[in-house]
């Protein structure tokens, strides 16, 4: 959940999601397993920005709490590629809110990821930039 001033910043994403009241808790936690399952095997957890983010040549993707949802923050380009997959949902120029009081659509999730993964991998490094 996002926190106040006077919260501590999570460490990790174990302790983001200690800190998340349910029913988000859960949606985090049904979240965090289809990115996890479709993400190369080296794709690490981080906190970003606040938020639990999966990092793979960079910050992959972000997930994150809020009062009545869950947000998952994908890119703008992946979300305009699968904007007619995601009518009825709320999203905005780099995020989708899924409703904690409804069934997660894991499968799209796992496709969102999976066409964020691939837009990494085609990426060419930037030669300024440490590996």
């Amino acid at each position: 959940m996002k926190k106040g001033k006077s919260s501590p910043a999570p460490k990790n994403t174990d302790e983001y999601l200690a800190a998340v009241p349910e029913p988000a808790r859960s949606t985090l936690n049904k979240i965090r397993v289809a990115i996890r399952s479709v993400v190369p095997p080296e794709a690490t957890e981080a906190i970003s920005y606040g938020m639990p983010a999966f990092k793979y040549k960079g910050t992959l993707i972000w997930f994150a709490a809020f009062s009545s949802h869950c947000s998952l923050f994908p890119t703008a380009s992946v979300i305009e590629a699968f904007k007619k997959e995601l009518k009825g949902f709320s999203t905005s120029k780099g995020t989708i809110q899924f409703p904690t009081d409804k069934p997660l659509p894991t499968a799209l999730v796992q496709k969102l990821v999976k066409a964020r993964v691939a837009q990494v991998e085609r990426k060419k490094p930037r030669k300024d930039r440490k590996p």
